[in-house]
């Protein structure tokens, strides 16, 4: 086993961040609904170039990082109205959640005036008001850009708790993305081969282990990389207090196969960490 932490996987996380803003674009008519036949020079400033390519749809910075910049300004100017709320539930929708929010409100009373921003922890409580309903499994998925998939109904035998499957790549090097719920880990298994072979796992979100047949666990956090001898004996898993993902490439081989052996045993598992 191999564990490495490499540009490739920033690279990798990099890649996702700009096709992930890709595919969520912010189209803008407010300017032209409300504007549009007394002001359609402002309007389509407004809907075209604020929130077109040149400012909100820029790749630069993602739309997560472009709304709390927004918000931050607002507050500092003391602009806590309805364009601050429509800011606020924007940026939920992309991604903020009610920690950071509660962060940013926190460190700008500091800068923009403590009126201010108890002004906006108002209307933030209010905006995030149902954030306390969301599952542990809808606020782990915001902590990455690949999806948490579908239940991994396929191989359920071979894992203790519920995991989750997303099949990423089907060409060049296949991929997807595996997601265990906190506890959740694999049998021992091994991925045979005469010839190449193996499996690269790269961590992307929360927190896991690794462990090879009489070597001590690896912890793996985000950036992590795994290398994965063929026909080496492993498993690998969330921690006991932590969701987990990771990205896993299956490596060419020359008659290739998996081998699933027994569970992990909770006394195996408890020591982790220790």
């Amino acid at each position: 086993m191999k564990k490495t932490t490499l540009a490739f996987a920033a690279m990798l996380m990099a890649f996702g961040n700009i096709t992930l803003m890709a595919q969520n674009k912010i189209t803008q008519t407010a300017g032209r609904n409300a504007l549009g036949e007394f002001a359609p020079e402002f309007a389509e400033l407004n809907d075209d170039v604020l929130f077109g390519e040149a400012v909100w749809n820029d790749s630069t910075l993602s739309l997560h990082d472009r709304s709390m910049v927004t918000i931050s300004i607002l507050l500092g100017k003391g602009m806590v109205d309805s364009s601050f709320r429509s800011h606020l539930e924007m940026g939920k929708k992309h991604g903020i959640t009610r920690r950071e929010i509660a962060a940013l409100l926190t460190q700008a009373a500091f800068y923009a005036g403590w009126p201010n921003a108890w002004a906006g922890f108002r209307m933030a409580k209010e905006v995030w008001a149902d954030d306390g309903a969301a599952t542990e499994m809808e606020r782990f998925q915001q902590q990455m850009i690949f999806p948490i998939g579908e239940p991994n109904t396929a191989y359920a035998k071979y894992f203790i708790g519920n995991s989750y499957l997303a099949p990423i790549s089907d060409s060049q090097i296949p991929f997807s993305n595996v997601t265990f719920e906190p506890g959740c880990r694999n049998n021992w298994h091994i991925h045979r081969a005469t010839k190449g072979g193996g499996q690269m796992l790269v961590c992307v979100a929360g927190k896991g282990w690794y462990q090879e047949e009489g070597k001590p666990a690896v912890q793996m956090l985000p950036g992590d990389v795994i290398h994965i001898p063929a026909n080496v004996k492993h498993w690998h898993g969330a921690a006991a207090d932590s969701w987990f993902a990771h990205l896993a490439f299956e490596i060419p081989g020359e008659n290739a196969s998996n081998e699933w052996l027994e569970p992990v045993t909770d006394e195996e598992y408890s020591v982790l960490g220790e």
